[in-house]
């Protein structure tokens, strides 16, 4: 059973890249290719004979800058998935790692340009997947560690011993540089509505004292006079 499962693989393997080498004579120079198997990066469409250029400003299309800003992104992909491995050896990790960070400064170099061209603004509102896997120093401002790189020697002493600094603490002249006359109430007879509001509180809490003041009067016993005082004596 097991055989005739790795024949049928075997036969669909060879139909896919058959169809893959096929696709690949037809569409070569004209489109990107969108077809068969292909490898991790593509090689194939409008920039598969370039290389990508060292220097963004080079590029004079946003589609060929988004092209290469992709390109970048499934390398550094592929490399923070790599350097998960602890069992690389020190020396790879760190090569590994100064490549994710190389990488990264490239891609916002392309994203610039991208911008410049008049494309997708992805410095300000693009999403940073790759960058959040990756913990910085704040001695080390601009600079990550991925992975495994976070546990090697002299890196993880760095993480457990560093502090949040404080934030500088204002002077007297600095809070109220921006306090406007309004935090003191001085501009609230210039609200009209405000006033409006002010004036119904206070007839409403004057109505209230006086129907207080008649239920209390109208509890209280009558004072007798004086003279019917005296005759109450005799």
């Amino acid at each position: 059973m097991a055989r005739n499962e790795e024949k049928a693989m075997s036969s669909l393997n060879r139909w896919t890249a058959q169809k893959r080498d096929l696709e690949k004579a037809n569409n070569l120079g004209k489109s990107t290719y969108v077809g068969g198997a292909l490898p991790a990066s593509a090689t194939y469409g409008p920039y598969a004979a370039k290389k990508r250029p060292k220097i963004a400003s080079e590029v004079d299309t946003v589609r060929e800058g988004e092209h290469w800003r992709s390109d970048i992104i499934q390398g550094v992909a592929q490399k923070i998935k790599e350097i998960q491995n602890a069992a690389l050896g020190e020396h790879r990790i760190r090569d590994l790692n100064d490549e994710i960070n190389k990488d990264l400064r490239e891609k916002k170099y392309w994203e610039e340009q991208i911008k410049t061209l008049g494309g997708p603004d992805y410095v300000t509102n693009g999403l940073k997947e790759s960058e959040t896997y990756g913990a910085e120093l704040a001695s080390h401002s601009g600079y990550k560690y991925f992975g495994a790189a976070k546990d090697l020697p002299g890196v993880r002493e760095l993480f457990e011993n560093t502090e949040v600094p404080e934030a500088p603490r204002k002077t007297r002249k600095q809070l109220f540089k921006n306090i406007q006359p309004d935090y003191y109430g001085w501009r609230d007879e210039e609200d009209g509505l405000l006033i409006l509001a002010e004036q119904q509180a206070e007839h409403e809490a004057v109505k209230r004292e006086v129907a207080r003041w008649q239920a209390e009067q109208a509890n209280r016993p009558a004072k007798r006079s004086k003279k019917d005082a005296e005759e109450a004596k005799s």
